[in-house]
């Protein structure tokens, strides 16, 4: 009875060393991790100039197409402003009386579609004309005043857009008192053709940049594994998975894209601030006020992850194929 008790006890007591055991196993994971991480962190530090190298080719091979983006953000922040200051001009029949004129400025101050409406009267028209193109004294000679009425009418917000906004000048032209009307939008749609056409180079370029630090990164980590080649057959010879041998070597491609980021971050604000000064001398100029606007917090986090994935992708390719291919003889 007494050795039937102690084989349960004995059982007993292996069952919790297992369960102490597993527990030990999955606490002490993060920390291999965290020692490989380290010191995939010092093999960078014992070779600074090749290992910078290849951190600063990965940098600035993101920060052309960190560049562009900012520059179609930019131009699509002016496009848009033009956009949302788009103005119909509707020429008025030139029999019209005032009453007349100023129930069609009503009727269309109440329609949802249009956010204001401007009368310009021909008198206005002559002064405006007379003051800005300088032959003040030629048009004294004229017996009557040739310019119509116009109507100026801006969009609400949501038929700024060209097409929307083509459309209800149609309506308007339709009504018995418009003689014409005009929108000129032909340039903002020839100025969105070039934004959209600056966005797909822009996707394409970043695709293939990505491709060659993928390329550059993968090369670097393949050469690594190759100089270790001997410490790697004798981990395996003492059983080390090749899980274990290829984390320093993804660590390292992770600290690749890390460093990469940083100064992908550093050289698109360098960018910037060498181009800005240029930018705002043409805006004063043109008699306008613009910010040139860099990188924001959400898209440097996101640059810098990309140079991170793009350095882990890179790495893990090289792993996955050399490390199984390095066995004991």
């Amino acid at each position: 009875m007494s050795l039937l008790f102690g084989n349960r006890e004995s059982a007993a007591g292996a069952q919790q060393r297992q369960k102490l055991a597993w527990y030990r196993r999955a606490l002490m994971v993060p920390v291999h991790h965290l020692q490989q991480a380290v010191a995939s962190l010092g093999e960078l530090w014992r070779n600074p100039f090749a290992s910078l190298l290849t951190m600063a080719v990965l940098g600035l091979s993101l920060t052309l197409p960190s560049a562009l983006y900012v520059l179609v953000k930019n131009a699509s922040a002016i496009s848009g402003e033009w956009q949302q200051a788009s103005q119909m001009s509707l020429f008025l029949r030139k029999d019209l009386d005032e009453q007349t004129r100023q129930t069609l400025k009503t009727q269309w101050e109440l329609d949802p579609r249009i956010d204001e409406v401007t009368l310009i009267t021909k008198e206005q028209g002559l002064a405006e004309f007379r003051q800005r193109s300088g032959f003040g004294e030629t048009l004294d000679y004229l017996e009557n005043n040739p310019l119509p009425d116009v109507l100026l009418v801006i969009p609400a917000e949501s038929f700024r857009a060209p097409e929307k906004a083509e459309s209800l000048l149609a309506e308007l032209e339709s009504a018995r008192e418009v003689e014409f009307g005009k929108l000129d939008v032909q340039w903002l749609e020839r100025l969105q053709a070039l934004l959209n056409l600056a966005k797909d180079i822009l996707g394409g370029l970043g695709l293939l940049l990505c491709l060659s630090v993928v390329l550059i990164v993968g090369n670097t980590i393949r050469l690594n594994i190759l100089s270790q080649r001997e410490a790697i057959v004798v981990m395996k010879l003492v059983g080390a998975t090749n899980a274990f041998i290829q984390r320093p070597f993804l660590y390292t491609g992770v600290w690749y894209g890390f460093v990469g980021g940083i100064l992908a971050w550093l050289a698109t604000a360098l960018l910037i601030w060498w181009v800005e000064s240029s930018v705002l001398t043409v805006t004063e100029l043109y008699d306008t006020q613009f910010q040139l606007a860099g990188l924001s917090f959400n898209e440097m986090l996101f640059v810098w992850l990309v140079a991170v994935v793009l350095g882990l992708a890179g790495s893990y390719l090289a792993v996955r194929r050399h490390i199984r291919s390095i066995e004991p003889q």
